[in-house]
């Protein structure tokens, strides 16, 4: 494998957990949160990563396991490690506490109530949050590093369905803490520091898996991380979708997103 390739993939996965800046940097400058542009922008990052996990990475994962196991065996696999994800991600989810939830909505309004808290409730609900973003984040990273790798396309597109499914994060994190300490910079520098969990992510991924990756390896890796970027659309973005606009936007958005996908897919061919 090329130091070039590992170096985009890399650098892919940073411009994606490092969005979370732009969340927070849309809390401090934006006098109003444009909902209906969040509503479309969260729907369509869901179409591409729904379209492409199902039309293109698990088709991918399912031709190197058959290759690798034979016909049935490699189906069987298939189908295993997409529920594998799931089930990996949704245990993530499940092990956060609901309260610090990261996916729970804020909106730059939301500073006016933040404001009229105790600042060491605050402190905590931001600090949690982070943290709880952090830990999102590592699988998130693992899979835009897995399909950079692989295919750079892909790549870029998971990377940009990621990054803007990290900004609504960003603002999660900076409201809190920025009202518990009066201080922009820390409050950003904290919603900024949350996504380098996503190429630390990546990083170990690469350390741990790289050394075996064979083509079995490689079908199990890729059919989780379609597994997991499935639930994350499911769970979070199109659920944050419709909470920020209308249901509508939200529809028109995902339908968007899998068109785009679709088009850039077969221009590849």
């Amino acid at each position: 494998m090329e130091w070039s390739n590992i170096a985009f993939a890399f650098g892919l996965t940073l411009f994606a957990g490092l969005s979370t800046g732009v969340g927070s940097a849309i809390a401090f400058f934006a006098k109003k949160t444009n909902t209906s542009f969040l509503s479309l922008a969260l729907g369509f990052s869901a179409g591409v990563m729904i379209y492409v996990s199902f039309v293109e990475i698990l088709v991918k994962a399912r031709v190197e396991l058959v290759g690798a196991l034979g016909e049935r065996p490699g189906y069987w696999a298939t189908a295993a490690a997409f529920f594998g994800g799931v089930l990996f991600i949704a245990l993530i989810d499940k092990l956060i506490p609901s309260v610090e939830n990261p996916h729970e909505m804020h909106k730059v309004e939301d500073m006016e109530d933040a404001e009229k808290q105790k600042s060491s409730k605050l402190m905590r609900m931001g600090l949690f949050t982070a943290l709880a973003i952090a830990i999102h984040n590592f699988p998130e990273g693992l899979a835009t590093f897995t399909a950079a790798i692989t295919d750079p396309g892909l790549g870029i597109a998971i990377a940009v369905a990621i990054a803007i499914h990290n900004i609504p994060e960003g603002i999660a994190v900076s409201i809190p803490v920025y009202y518990a300490t009066g201080n922009k910079k820390k409050a950003f520098w904290l919603s900024f520091a949350s996504g380098l969990a996503e190429p630390v992510g990546a990083l170990i991924g690469y350390l741990i898996l790289m050394p075996f990756l064979s083509p079995a390896v490689f079908g199990i890796l890729f059919a989780a991380v379609a597994g997991i970027m499935v639930f994350i659309s499911l769970d979070e973005l199109l659920p944050a979708a419709k909470e920020y606009g209308e249901h509508h936007l939200s529809i028109y958005g995902l339908i968007a997103g899998m068109a785009v996908m679709a088009i850039s897919l077969l221009l590849f061919i």
